[in-house]
């Protein structure tokens, strides 16, 4: 037996025979140059800087600040990835999964930092729904976060770190990671409405006017709430996770708003589930309603199939050509046949009504 040959190479076969930890970048991106930007704030000041990248990467943190956000976008460029990471003493897998786009959210804790990998969702200008591959490393003071695409779902944290007085700017860095998690959770909530959206307006043209197109609109949305749901629903444990953890990079004070980010995330979870059983009793229903058109259209053929049987019979048996049929030279034969046949109509049209097959 012979498969088809995909020219898609997969994230496995593209990973295959290299060693765990191997920095190598995997996603769609073919080449890219990378920007950085620091913001370096506290409670009475707040300044946003272009990094230059031609500089050594300890000198991104050389400037003494309260607290410090790092923001890298591009990850193609394995080099700089591999230097900033040996200049932090990062991990290893923490640097593979920097750099692997199709990386599964997760949470991973080490002595001197914690590592976390997300999914954001946001729209394009086309209304189009994306998955942004983000990358955060959380250190003393330091907050470093890696996205593959310059766009991304900051804009509200970035106006609040600008803000005097703002409770990001009086908290640290775990509380930056907090509002940043919190912006992607966020914008969780704005995919799920359209999608909801959607699963109505779809659901309302079933209900009124089913079409064989519908069900391919419904299958591309059943792919795309089970695609969001692979990138959404691992995000539930993952601040548990944060919660129960020990880490001294999490203050307590923190995780005040870490409980309240769960709950978000448990009624995602559940909106999550409500529109894929939805939309799988909304196919059901489109399928049934397609079958039962299909029922119509067979009982209207049926009735007119059922119908001309007799009709067919009566003109069948004068239509021989018999030497000896009396009706046949008969004054009235043939309009007895018609009152015959048209007798025959009106009764079984009466009988149909009578039993409301139509």
């Amino acid at each position: 037996m012979t498969f088809p040959s995909f020219h898609k190479k997969s994230r496995r076969y593209s990973k295959l025979g290299l060693a765990p930890g191997t920095v190598k970048y995997i996603g769609d991106k073919k080449e890219g140059s990378h920007s950085v930007a620091l913001i370096e704030f506290d409670q009475d000041h707040c300044n946003s800087i272009e990094v230059d990248t031609s500089l050594a990467v300890g000198a991104f943190f050389k400037q003494e600040s309260e607290t410090q956000w790092l923001n890298i976008v591009g990850l193609t460029d394995e080099a700089f990835i591999k230097a900033l990471g040996s200049s932090l003493s990062l991990n290893l897998l923490s640097l593979e999964s920097i750099v692997d786009t199709h990386q599964r959210p997760k949470i991973d804790d080490f002595d001197h930092y914690l590592f976390g990998v997300f999914k954001m969702v946001y729209f394009d200008d086309q209304a189009s729904l994306k998955y942004e591959h983000l990358a955060m490393v959380l250190l003393e003071g330091k907050l470093i976060t890696f996205q593959e695409v310059e766009e991304d779902v900051f804009n509200g944290v970035r106006t609040r770190l600008s803000q005097e007085g703002s409770r990001i700017r009086q908290r640290g860095a775990d509380y930056l990671f907090f509002a940043l998690l919190d912006a992607v959770v966020d914008h969780y909530f704005i995919a799920i409405e359209q999608l909801g959206l959607r699963l109505d307006s779809l659901e309302d043209m079933v209900y009124h006017n089913s079409e064989a197109s519908h069900g391919q609109e419904i299958q591309k949305l059943k792919k795309e709430i089970l695609k969001l749901r692979q990138h959404i629903y691992p995000t539930k444990d993952l601040v548990q996770k944060l919660l129960n953890s020990s880490h001294p990079l999490i203050k307590e004070e923190t995780k005040v708003f870490l409980r309240d980010l769960s709950d978000q995330c448990t009624e995602i979870n559940e909106t999550l589930q409500l529109y894929r059983e939805m939309s799988t009793n909304l196919m059901d229903l489109h399928m049934s309603t397609m079958g039962n058109k299909m029922n119509e259209v067979m009982k209207v053929l049926t009735i007119m199939a059922s119908i001309f049987i007799p009709l067919t019979f009566i003109a069948g048996i004068y239509g021989m050509n018999f030497d000896h049929m009396p009706e046949l030279h008969w004054k009235y034969g043939y309009t007895m046949v018609w009152i015959l046949m048209g007798s025959c109509l009106i009764g079984m049209l009466f009988y149909f009504k009578k039993k409301k097959w139509m």
